[in-house]
């Protein structure tokens, strides 16, 4: 049996990916390396599982990474944002020698992590980076519907939305920050463009959409995640956009807002003798604001749901999948967490052999993700119950436009 490291072990996402692994029995170890300890004897003790250990670790510090990954077979970094993270995380693990997934949807750095595949080779290494849910499992159904249920690939739209997780930290903010901030790809007419969230081109990329579980309508913004530079190399087509949001829409909104204003800038201000740096001031209040709008919103339980829509063409006739990864009872821990504690398995299995720095369609035969994630999953197959479903809803449209629900 194997040993995982799950750096970021006790963040929203993190806690996830190292519960799914430590309920496998591929794994006889799995270790929570994080700064947190407190919270770590919290989950450890709360999970039972004798399986599960804590290292204290500072995962900026490259020394305290490679003491707390020795003598793992797999890495899952969790640990965001990763703009800022990853790179020092990833090197470490390259020059410890052992293999890796990520979740990294911080698509700035995922170029530049990109370039180090030959780095990942010399040192034996498989990187599969973005094993989340977007990226990750859209990846992943996009490459499925491309190479198994259509002929020609005309387009790839991403849609994404959730909201009411049991908690958020401020990296899961910063990376909203940063995703409004910086130039936003996506891939427009065959060729990769970029826009800018609060200008015009940006702002006009804004659409709704209908989601499951989510409800119509719902307001969807431009998200500069990596799938719109990687699919493109794996896929031929003529377009791939990424949009989402985060529920209710009046918590996007003072994010949004916020960010807009300038407080998630980071040089200090004086204020009446005091220096006080706006963006540590807006995640302190964001934070503490999200649990009064949660409330005044009766937002519920959490709930998500990552859309993935390929248009196309199969025997010459116009031919669409609607892909919906859909629950009324979990959000973006779990949506991303198991993810990627399936793809830590199938490097555990022997699934994933390429050496390099690879994005999820670069390296895992789709087929194989899906016959692992709804056993890991657990999903719920009762289609008729909108409120609590957890699962994947597969539609098709056809060239009359009609829409059909279908099992795969």
């Amino acid at each position: 049996m194997a040993k995982a490291v799950v750096l970021g072990g006790c963040g929203a996402v993190g806690t996830v990916a190292s519960k799914t692994l430590a309920g496998q029995d591929l794994f006889s170890q799995v270790i929570l390396a994080d700064q947190n300890r407190e919270r770590a004897e919290s989950l450890i003790g709360e999970w039972g599982s004798d399986k599960v250990g804590f290292v204290q670790t500072d995962a900026l510090d490259p020394e305290s990474i490679k003491a707390a990954i020795q003598g793992a077979d797999v890495v899952v970094n969790c640990v965001g944002p990763f703009y800022k993270s990853v790179k020092i995380i990833l090197d470490a693990v390259l020059e410890s020698g052992i293999n890796y997934v990520d979740v990294c949807d911080d698509v700035d750095v995922t170029l530049d992590i990109l370039d180090w595949d030959q780095k990942a080779k010399d040192a034996g290494v498989s990187a599969c980076i973005g094993m989340g849910s977007s990226p990750g499992a859209t990846n992943l159904l996009a490459r499925f519907a491309a190479d198994a249920l259509l002929d020609e690939v005309e387009s790839i739209d991403i849609f994404h939305a959730h909201g009411g997780e049991p908690f958020e930290g401020p990296g899961v903010i910063g990376h909203r920050f940063h995703c409004m901030s910086i130039d936003i790809p996506m891939f427009l007419d065959g060729e990769l463009k970029y826009v800018k969230y609060f200008e015009e081109d940006g702002v006009a990329l804004r659409q709704t959409f209908d989601f499951p579980v989510l409800g119509g309508d719902v307001l969807l913004y431009p998200y500069p995640h990596p799938e719109q530079v990687t699919l493109p190399r794996y896929i031929k087509t003529r377009q791939v956009t990424n949009k989402g949001t985060v529920l209710p829409s009046e918590y996007y909104d003072l994010t949004r807002d916020m960010c807009r204003l300038g407080l998630s800038g980071k040089e200090s201000l004086d204020v009446n003798g005091q220096s006080v740096v706006p963006y540590d001031f807006a995640l302190a209040y964001i934070i503490r604001e999200r649990e009064r709008i949660l409330k005044e919103t009766r937002f519920g339980s959490q709930r998500g749901c990552c859309s993935v829509v390929v248009k196309g063409r199969k025997e010459d006739a116009y031919s669409e999948y609607r892909f919906h990864m859909a629950s009324g009872s979990q959000a973006l821990g779990e949506g991303t967490g198991v993810p990627a504690a399936v793809g830590a398995m199938l490097m555990v299995l022997g699934k994933i052999t390429e050496k390099g720095v690879l994005p999820p369609e670069g390296c895992i035969n789709p087929q194989d993700f899906l016959d692992l994630v709804g056993p890991v999953m657990k999903l719920d197959e009762k289609k008729g119950d909108s409120d609590s479903f957890s699962g994947v809803i597969v539609q098709h449209v056809d060239a009359l436009g009609k829409v059909s629900t279908l099992d795969i």
